[in-house]
């Protein structure tokens, strides 16, 4: 607890309630250091403010999380204000009207704060009526501050670089694969193609396969308005119903793609494998290729079962190849987890009529390899390719890292396996992802595999970009980078240029520069990421809406004082089952063994129990969803 009576502090604020919320000064991380302030005492401070705090009182705001919030209009007679979308902020925002203000009871719209003290703002955007799917997603994308449209600058320099013709010294000095067997492998509805593999019989049991990537390097040159606002974004951002892209769709889905039957400028990992998957040659470099083939996976799929169909040998020994390298990362201590995506089947209108649960098939897991062996290769080449004199890493390069899970994380991860009877020596730290892999295999195919893998991943380190290479701990690789998609995520052009520059014999440029881009980088990957969730969760919510009352087999995900989470097997949804609920005994929260008891009947609901619910109640507003024991 923190114990500086007298002392001004500087810290966050994170709201619980409308009671009040959480100081956290700026130099702790640990949760024994929060300090509650009752909601009298914060002052006009909300949700996420840096502020000031004397004792337990809010003394000074130094800096506003946000200044301009999204919300439903609601109004009477008299006035209009604005239902907060963050669910954070638990007050109403009065709306000041001006002869500007063109808003209705029901629109989602932006605000923006003009007086704090009686929190009062006007509105600075109309984005359309509440509960339509465009502005739900636009209000998803304001909350997580997703830029959606280009600048016109970079719009037009993206149409000027489409137009360019590749001239023919630039083909010359290029590896020439149009000859050679190339497709591409992607979802049916992806249209950003960024990479394509090649495949030749060599004769001797000895195989080429070339990995070809989109060498958007070459559109998008360092310093220009289109590397700029690439920079800046890091990433495309996958919503349910559309991609926001990182570059502009003239050259996403255009000129960068490579689309079938089209040459195509590349950059290529290309490998001469024997039949047991072993790495006997490398090579990399700019390459050309002419993709004869755009399959789905769904198309490879078909393919692999039936044993036949268009390049069908050469997909089977492909696939071969794929799953010799799969079992040996996975020897290696490389660890499986099973996918838990979901994708909507949308109407015409945007609102879900299906939940689909997504899994890794043969053809999704064929490309996985060989994206991995590109991406792991490329890194290793760069980290041992030291000038005289120098150590291996001393090149700068970006490096995709995953350090090893936090030992407080991995304490909480024991106690909660043991619950379900999993052993452990008292001395194993578990700090193995051999370790970790085989506890994944022992919760296969029961109850609770589910809850056991996303328990796993919670306790481990969030994988980020840096200059700095440590090793990348669940795929257990001493080496890795992004190189693969650089259609989507900036670190794999600045990975194909030092790649490039190193090729040619360049020498290390300075590594301040870089490792600011990895740190943004990383924090995009972030944002885009929760603004992923964010959509995922809001169709969930609203797939449910109508099915008020039906009866689900679920499985206890967390455990609180309040009650318990549980996920509905049949739609891949989670809801709360509220203590306030739960009539048939007055129950106990038992922290210890992540469980409630029932103080008449003992009964316990238990993290990771199978439970029947039924669906009680949807609040597409609160974004929450509550079930009740059947």
């Amino acid at each position: 607890m923190l114990k500086h009576k007298n002392q001004n502090l500087v810290g966050r604020l994170s709201l619980a309630s409308k009671r009040g919320g959480y100081f956290l000064r700026e130099d702790s991380v640990k949760r024994e250091d929060e300090l509650f302030i009752e909601s009298d005492d914060l002052a006009t401070a909300l949700n996420g403010d840096k502020v000031e705090v004397n004792g337990k009182k809010v003394v000074r705001i130094l800096e506003r999380a946000k200044k301009q919030f999204t919300g439903t209009v609601k109004s009477d007679h008299n006035y209009m204000w604005l239902k907060p979308y963050d669910t954070k902020v638990y007050s109403d925002i009065l709306i000041e009207e001006t002869p500007e203000t063109r808003v209705e009871d029901g629109d989602r719209v932006i605000v923006e704060i003009t007086n704090w003290k009686d929190l009062a703002g006007k509105v600075v955007q109309n984005l359309g009526r509440a509960g339509d799917n465009n502005t739900e997603m636009h209000t998803i994308m304001f909350e997580h501050k997703i830029q959606y449209n280009f600048p016109t600058g970079v719009e037009h320099e993206a149409k000027e670089i489409s137009k360019q013709e590749i001239s023919e010294k630039e083909i010359s000095n290029r590896k020439d694969f149009r000859d050679i067997l190339t497709f591409t492998i992607d979802p049916a509805d992806a249209k950003d193609f960024d990479d394509a593999i090649s495949f030749k019989e060599l004769g001797d049991g000895r195989f080429e396969i070339g990995i070809h990537i989109a060498d958007v390097s070459y559109f998008v040159q360092p310093g220009s308005a289109l590397d700029q606002e690439a920079a800046e974004r890091a990433t495309s951002v996958y919503l349910v119903d559309r991609t926001i892209p990182m570059l502009p769709e003239v050259l996403s889905n255009g000129v960068c793609s490579l689309v079938p039957n089209e040459d195509r400028l590349t950059f290529s990992a290309v490998f001469i494998l024997d039949k047991n998957a072993k790495v006997l040659d490398k090579w990399f470099g700019k390459t050309i290729i002419h993709s004869n083939k755009r399959f789905t996976y769904e198309d490879v799929d078909k393919i692999l079962d039936l044993g036949k169909g268009e390049f069908s040998q050469e997909l089977l020994e492909i696939n071969k190849l794929a799953k010799k390298l799969r079992d040996e990362r996975f020897a290696k201590g490389s660890m499986d987890f099973e996918s838990n995506d979901v994708k909507f089947k949308l109407d015409a209108t945007g609102k879900p009529i299906a939940i689909i649960k997504m899994t890794a098939t043969d053809s999704h897991k064929l490309i996985e390899e060989f994206m991995l062996l590109a991406n792991k290769k490329v890194a290793e080449f760069v980290f041992y390719k030291a000038g005289h004199g120098q150590k291996p890493g001393s090149n700068t390069f970006i490096y995709r890292i995953h350090d090893l899970p936090n030992q407080e994380k991995i304490a909480e991860l024991k106690k909660f396996l043991r619950t379900f009877n999993y052993k452990f020596d008292k001395k194993d730290n578990l700090l193995s992802s051999k370790k970790l892999n085989n506890l994944i295999m022992q919760a296969d195919a029961k109850p609770e595999e589910r809850l056991v893998q996303s328990t796993i991943l919670r306790s481990m380190a969030k994988a980020i970009y840096t200059t700095r290479n440590i090793g990348h701990f669940s795929l257990a690789f001493p080496c890795y980078t992004h190189f693969t998609s650089p259609i989507r995520r900036y670190p794999d052009i600045m990975v194909h240029r030092l790649l490039n520059n190193y090729l040619e014999g360049g020498k290390s440029p300075d590594k301040n520069p870089y490792e600011r881009l990895c740190m943004h980088s990383s924090q995009m990957e972030r944002k885009a990421m929760e603004a992923e969730w964010a959509s995922i969760k809001y169709k969930q919510i609203e797939y449910n809406m109508d099915k008020i009352g039906t009866v689900y087999t679920g499985v206890i995900t967390s455990v609180t004082e309040w009650g318990f989470f549980v996920e509905a097997k049949e739609t891949i949804s989670e809801g709360m089952v509220s203590l306030r609920n739960m009539k048939d005994d007055y129950y106990v929260f038992d922290k210890k063994n992540f469980a409630l008891v029932g103080k008449r009947t003992k009964k316990r609901y238990r993290l990771g129990d199978e439970v029947k619910i039924k669906l009680h109640e949807v609040n597409l507003e609160r974004r929450t969803i509550d079930f009740v024991i059947v």
